[in-house]
């Protein structure tokens, strides 16, 4: 993880699971960020794990304008080297049962949300590419991380068996071409764009893969990343997967 060196760094849903496991993960890195910036929907809620970072609404465009405002007054030119759009949710529903409401409200949020995201800190990530040495894209330049999941691979029918979450997997499906576009867009500012799969997490939705061993493999495949990776989907061990 040695090759993983920035100055700051936000991630959205942060207050539990796969949120807090990054921010907690970039906090004890031997050199860690100057800025770790950590926002949630609801800092002192009671599903909230650790009080920190400040409230943030990821498909409520005035919050996050006023979060890229306050952060950008932190950082002045030096710029935001890393946002990972981790916020999301999940509807539990079958394609029976699927509703315009969640799949509206899910829609919005994991897939709206990081496009705001982006819009919104774009001036920070090309402040902190413009001052990084080098033109080769990074995640210590400037980098764009969208969480994504294996449920929004098109080729892929994994988990339909145990859960059909018809919102979240089309929810995903969209996010992976979002991520594409703005790797395609936001390339020429230096700013690097990624999709990446945390694996089944033991958060909501399900047991395999801890959230410790999850962010430990996210953290030394963001290290790694460069020019070729931009706009591909990868998972939390480094490898591709299909769209």
């Amino acid at each position: 993880m040695a090759g993983l060196q920035v100055c700051s760094v936000l991630v959205t849903g942060a207050n539990r699971g796969i949120g807090l496991g990054l921010v907690r993960h970039f906090l004890e890195m031997l050199n860690p960020p100057g800025w770790v910036f950590a926002a949630c929907r609801d800092p002192k809620g009671q599903r909230a794990q650790v009080r920190l970072g400040w409230d943030a609404v990821v498909s409520d465009p005035s919050s996050i304008k006023a979060a890229a405002a306050r952060v950008g007054e932190h950082l002045g030119d030096s710029g935001l080297n890393l946002l990972i759009n981790n916020a999301g949710i999940v509807k539990l529903n079958s394609l029976d049962t699927e509703t315009l409401e969640d799949m509206t409200q899910v829609y919005t949020t994991n897939t709206v949300g990081p496009l705001l995201l982006g819009q919104a800190f774009l001036p920070l990530l090309k402040k902190a590419a413009q001052g990084s040495q080098g033109s080769v894209l990074s995640c210590s330049k400037a980098a764009i991380i969208n969480m994504s999941s294996h449920g929004g691979s098109i080729t892929s029918s994994f988990g339909w068996d145990q859960l059909q979450v018809i919102s979240y997997r089309c929810s995903k499906a969209a996010l992976n071409m979002l991520t594409k576009c703005q790797s395609l867009g936001y390339r020429q500012h230096g700013v690097l764009c990624v999709a990446l799969h945390p694996g089944w997490v033991q958060t909501d939705m399900g047991p395999p893969v801890t959230v410790d061993a999850s962010v430990g493999g996210m953290l030394k495949v963001l290290s790694s990343l460069s020019e070729k990776d931009t706009g591909t989907f990868l998972d939390w061990e480094g490898k591709v997967v299909p769209w």
